[in-house]
């Protein structure tokens, strides 16, 4: 058996919509990728059940086979799928230089290039009830899966301007929400409170928490408890949003790659280029402004173009003497 250690020209740390789309260009460009899975195989997506808003699918997809069928393609083309996780890097700040990695706490490899697509994690509450109903009327994404309740009954939990904007964006299209303000005042900006002040069809209810979900199958409604009081009222819902922030996935970079206070990947300019030469950010890692499939595997192209070019600048061919 052989302790050599395994090179590889292009790795791919994540398998959402960034890393497939990644992989499918990398290997159209004899790249030669492999990707590593993580956790959640597919990223995201694998949790939604439909999908009605990237191109290309006009009776709409849902998550699961959408990845799937990323994966084949990625694979069609000579991607290495693997399972297992990334769980240690030891990035090279030289030009040319080769990047190591730690697959499961034990095996290393070695790579001329990395792409991260490790994607962001949606924060939820974390109660039993909201848990056995993701995906069936419990998201962590309104424009996502907003229009499924067109002209229904809504509520989403968050106080921030993402909650905000989201709400507004819900208020649109749903009969009421429901917004759930934990303390006695919103840290929205002053401009996003307006607007949702605005809106006729938003109730906003400070102090307020969710004590649980209704619902067996689907969400049919929301017991909540005022914090200051004790009180619990139950209103009828058919949709409940949460909307308290995302963690990037991004920790076993921490300390070698730039990052913004929450842990976002910072890229240069418009490309996916990281602060170390053949190491580039795609997706959802990056991004915390869209989080959206298609602007996902739009930098996931981008990674896979920049790995190319920067391949062709640092293997210049051997003059012979």
């Amino acid at each position: 058996m052989s302790d050599k250690i395994e090179r590889i020209k292009t790795l791919i740390i994540g398998s959402g919509p960034a890393g497939y789309t990644a992989a499918i260009y990398a290997a159209r460009a004899d790249l030669k990728p492999v990707v590593y899975t993580g956790m959640e195989p597919g990223g995201q997506l694998t949790t939604t059940t439909e999908v009605d808003n990237f191109p290309g699918y006009p009776d709409g997809i849902d998550g699961p086979t959408m990845m799937i069928q990323l994966q084949k393609q990625a694979e069609r083309f000579g991607t290495e799928v693997r399972i297992g996780m990334i769980t240690a890097v030891t990035l090279s700040n030289e030009i040319g230089g080769i990047h190591k990695a730690i697959v499961d706490d034990k095996t290393e490899i070695e790579a001329e290039t990395i792409l991260i697509s490790t994607g962001a994690t949606a924060k939820y509450l974390n109660i039993p009830s909201e848990q056995k109903l993701r995906g069936g009327g419990v998201s962590a994404c309104a424009v996502c899966d907003g229009f499924f309740y067109k002209g229904q009954d809504v509520a989403i939990v968050g106080a921030g301007d993402t909650a905000a904007e989201e709400a507004s964006y819900l208020a649109n299209i749903c009969k009421s929400v429901t917004m759930l303000v934990r303390k006695d005042e919103m840290r929205a900006s002053k401009a996003m409170q307006h607007r949702v002040n605005s809106l006729k069809n938003i109730k906003v209810l400070y102090n307020t928490e969710v004590d649980e979900v209704l619902g067996d199958q689907v969400v049919e409604g929301l017991r909540m408890v005022n914090n200051t009081t004790g009180e619990k009222t139950e209103i009828a819902i058919t949709g409940l949003f949460i909307a308290i922030g995302h963690k990037p996935n991004t920790d076993i970079f921490k300390g070698q790659l730039d990052m913004d206070e929450t842990g976002y990947l910072i890229t240069k300019g418009k490309s996916t280029k990281t602060n170390l030469p053949g190491v580039f950010a795609c997706g959802d890692s990056q991004d915390k402004e869209y989080r959206q499939a298609i602007t996902a595997a739009g930098t996931g192209c981008m990674a896979a173009l920049d790995a190319e070019r920067y391949l062709a600048t640092v293997e210049q061919p051997v003059s012979v003497a």
